[in-house]
């Protein structure tokens, strides 16, 4: 058993010291900065993050529900939260690691788990969710100064390590995860991808706007390519302008006054870096949607960030085998910051 252990410790270790040296120019400097040692809220700045983990609360108020870590456990002085399995620091590179199973405990409305941070930016009451001064609103907002922020940015550099194998590759959630959101009271104006088939060496990086309509069975998602194509499956090509696992990339969500603003790179500092960019208006319903599309105008949003698994056992068909066969999903964090 001692033996067996040990082989395993140094699988990781070997896997660790393989990334720190195949790293880029750019994601050197970003861990450079960073500090194996530490949990991740010392390395990054979370105080105004809460985040839930794919497993059941131990607290009494929480029982049966999803894990939640509210910002004072996530930063608490003497101990910053840290999970050993879903949430944690990488012991070579110091960024942060989010990882989540296909199955777990999840929350009321969702089918799949997550290890995910959600912006609170009411620090004083951590608990009052739809608050305005916990979230942000657009400029058209009738009520906009009562919010927490009048939009806000979020800028993330990371890896997907790894997404679910198993999975029915004919839909949208299997073998992928999302990475980054805003979501409002309802409905989500942006959802970031990442979608790899498992016979594919590369992986694509896309976003969704969804459709914030009056009756819910009308949501659509409007899906937007930006590294490979959203709706691959096993019997197509690999895409080769796509993304591999382990390969870095950075977001920027950046909405200023009614307008969300989105630049996605990758090769980021080198001859041939590649960036790819988008701008949404919130405050009008998404062009050529207007019958259905209410518009964010009048919501309220807050941004997320993470490891949210799409692969669950129900509409994407995918399998509870455990992390050693590759279902579960991760993601490591070089950069994370939130501006509002």
């Amino acid at each position: 058993m001692k033996k067996a252990l040990v082989l395993a410790i140094s699988a990781i270790v070997l896997s660790q010291s393989a990334i720190a040296a195949t790293m880029t120019d750019y994601q050197a400097e970003l861990a450079s900065k960073l500090d194996p040692s530490k949990a991740p809220a010392e390395n990054f700045d979370m105080k105004k993050w809460k985040i839930n983990l794919p497993i059941g609360d131990r607290t009494e108020a929480r029982k049966g529900k999803e894990m939640e870590i509210t910002a004072d456990r996530l930063n608490y002085v003497n101990y910053p939260y840290v999970h050993p399995e879903w949430f944690y620091t990488n012991s070579e590179t110091g960024a942060v690691v989010f990882a989540a199973p296909n199955t777990g405990t999840t929350t009321p409305n969702s089918k799949n788990t997550r290890s995910e941070l959600r912006a609170m930016l009411d620090v004083e009451n951590a608990y009052t969710y739809s608050a305005p001064l916990t979230n942000f609103a657009v400029a058209a907002h009738k009520n906009a100064k009562d919010f927490g922020a009048i939009g806000g940015q979020l800028s993330a550099a990371l890896t997907v390590d790894a997404v679910s194998t198993s999975g029915n590759d004919k839909k949208i959630g299997a073998h992928a995860v999302v990475i980054g959101q805003i979501h409002a009271s309802k409905n989500e104006p942006l959802k970031i991808f990442y979608r790899k088939m498992p016979n594919h060496e590369h992986g694509s990086v896309f976003w969704t706007y969804e459709t914030n309509p009056e009756n819910k069975k009308d949501r659509t998602d409007i899906r937007h390519d930006v590294f490979g194509k959203n709706n691959l499956t096993k019997a197509d090509a690999d895409p080769e302008n796509g993304i591999a696992l382990g390969e870095l990339i950075e977001y920027d969500v950046n909405v200023v006054g009614n307008i969300m603003n989105l630049t996605f790179k990758r090769d980021i500092g080198e001859a041939d870096e590649k960036v790819v960019t988008f701008s949404v208006d919130l405050s009008k319903p998404y062009p050529g949607r207007e019958n259905l599309d209410r518009s964010y105008a009048q919501d309220w949003m807050y941004f997320k960030a993470g490891a949210y698994n799409q692969c669950n056992q129900g509409s994407s068909g995918c399998m509870n085998r455990g992390v050693e066969a590759g279902d579960y999903t991760q993601a490591t964090f070089y950069k994370l910051e939130l501006n509002q």
